[in-house]
């Protein structure tokens, strides 16, 4: 397993954004009461204004792979390329094995190569390079944008959802990665056998459109740092999670120390 970041770059000091501002609540719904807290304990950003294909590039790089290893990727793309006037424009005439060597930190990096030239070049033929796509993604209508989005090979629901989010700025987008799906479940604030479709539309169901945001980017750092996958920190108390109060703990055992995925534990024998 690679090594992950002690910081969620997409929410942290180096993720962008503004403070997001909301009047202090009783929450109406459990999912909004963990986002509250998880906000406490980590950020609170309202998201946007991330150049939109850039912000492609980078989720298409984090597929798959974490932030630490696909950060310098990004980096190293975006020193090669980045000084270009249009980052698609160039990208889309580059050729694809320079492309996959300045990525090579990242994971899948042949594949990914292939995924950012071709998406560089949809871009250019269809809106006409970076600052055209950049305008689509922000001024349209935000599900027409999605359905979009997720023609581009490569593009699936979550990083869909990321460009919607970090570019577009657009509220009430909840993006589910591995860690989000996991700890929904978990908690019960989403059914156990959810896919990540499904877990999506009940956060965006349940959680206020401000909080979607910093809501996202903390669930993430939370998964990180608490519930890991294999050992959540309840195993160790109760006291040891801070959102302990808000969990049905569906798949974890802590008197046993037994974790299964939440579809195992409420499936019949």
């Amino acid at each position: 397993m690679p090594e992950e970041p002690a910081e969620n770059i997409s929410g942290g000091e180096a993720g962008g954004g503004t403070a997001a501002m909301f009047e202090e609540g009783d929450a109406e719904t459990r999912a909004e009461a963990v986002v509250d807290e998880l906000g406490r304990l980590y950020w609170r950003k309202a998201y946007g204004g991330q150049d939109a294909f850039e912000c492609l590039v980078r989720t298409i790089l984090s597929q798959n792979t974490s932030d630490k290893a696909s950060q310098p990727a990004h980096d190293e793309l975006m020193t090669r390329y980045g000084p270009a006037k249009d980052l698609a424009e160039t990208l889309a005439a580059a050729d694809r094995e320079a492309i996959a060597d300045a990525i090579s930190a990242a994971g899948l990096y042949n594949q990914k190569s292939k995924m950012i030239r071709g998406a560089a070049r949809e871009v250019v033929s269809e809106f006409g390079g970076s600052e055209g796509f950049d305008a689509y993604v922000r001024e349209e209508d935000p599900a027409a944008v999605r359905d979009r989005l997720l023609e581009i090979h490569g593009v699936g629901p979550k990083t869909a959802d990321c460009v919607l989010l970090f570019a577009g700025g657009r509220g009430g987008v909840f993006p589910v990665d591995t860690h989000v799906h996991r700890i929904s479940r978990r908690l019960g604030v989403a059914s156990p056998d959810a896919d990540h479709e499904e877990v999506r539309r009940s956060l965006e169901r349940d959680v206020p459109a401000a909080k979607c945001g910093f809501g996202h980017t903390a669930m993430i750092q939370f998964g990180r740092e608490y519930c890991t996958a294999r050992t959540p920190a309840c195993l160790d108390g109760l006291d040891a999670c801070p959102v302990s109060a808000l969990c049905d703990r569906v798949g974890v055992d802590p008197e046993s120390g037994e974790v299964v995925d939440p579809v195992e534990a409420t499936s019949g024998p």
